[in-house]
């Protein structure tokens, strides 16, 4: 099997296009991610991350306060704008591909001469390969935050890890997740609708409580992989909390934590 049979088409914008666009974009199409175009020329990828990035940047960390406060609808993309993705050609094996993406945490750009002719993320592969094995192999220790704690340190620590969620633990008990995306939305909310001069005060303010989403889905350390992966398909899920029987939260799994072990188990 070669990349160009498990390749989606991905969604365009070109990078002199604003983050609001891009945001509405992600949202329509489900997706955290879009292929960004000068001219029609490839020349990167915009994520979740780098929009939350972008817009939770406060005033007093900018070198220069042209862009501070400003809403998403006045920030191009070339702004937040990333370049780690890898060209491939269409005939590549779907295990070469697999193995570029184990090694870097980018995207897959299927490119015959100067055409992109799709893409491949850690989605389309769980959507053609079969993994067996148990939820506890492949995930890794979770990262948590907790409700009281400001949306800012929890934006920082997803930035350090680079991760893009966080179960929420209070009294020891998953209460809910808190995601890039609920961070980006919140910050474009924040910009478009309060006065510059207030915005980092509201930004400061604001609570993981106030913006995380509640009755998370989980899975158990002995889920079978097979059945968590269907269920990160079947939601759009980037991530899973994986619990122990006393349900307690022992861990989190990703599609691309799958992916990254997929080789070495099957």
């Amino acid at each position: 099997m070669n990349v160009c049979d498990i390749m989606v088409e991905p969604v365009r914008i070109e990078k002199s296009e604003d983050l609001s666009r891009a945001l509405d974009l992600m949202d329509k199409y489900d997706t955290r991610r879009l292929m960004v175009t000068s001219k029609g020329k490839l020349r990167g990828v915009l994520t979740m991350r780098n929009i939350a990035r972008a817009l939770g940047t406060s005033r007093s960390t900018l070198h220069t306060s042209r862009k501070a406060g400003l809403p998403a609808s006045s920030l191009h993309v070339a702004t937040a704008i990333s370049d780690v993705c890898t060209v491939v050609p269409p005939d590549m094996d779907v295990n070469d591909a697999i193995s570029i993406l184990q090694e870097q945490r980018g995207i897959l750009f299927v490119q015959d001469n100067d055409e992109i002719l799709g893409w491949i993320t850690p989605q389309e592969v769980l959507k053609t390969q079969t993994v067996f094995g148990f939820a506890a192999e492949f995930m890794n220790k979770a990262i948590t935050a907790s409700p009281g704690d400001r949306v800012v340190h929890v934006r920082r620590t997803m930035m350090d890890h680079d991760i893009g969620r966080l179960p929420v633990i209070e009294d020891y008990r998953l209460v809910g997740i808190i995601t890039e995306k609920d961070i980006a939305k919140a910050m474009r909310a924040i910009r478009g609708l309060v006065t510059a001069n207030q915005q980092d005060t509201r930004v400061k303010n604001l609570l993981t409580v106030d913006i995380m989403s509640r009755g998370v889905r989980t899975v158990y350390t002995n889920s079978n992989i097979p059945d968590v992966v269907n269920l990160m398909l079947k939601y759009g899920y980037g991530g899973i909390p994986v619990l122990n029987l006393d349900e307690d939260l022992v861990g989190f799994i990703t599609r691309r934590d799958v992916v990254a072990k997929m080789r070495a188990i099957s």
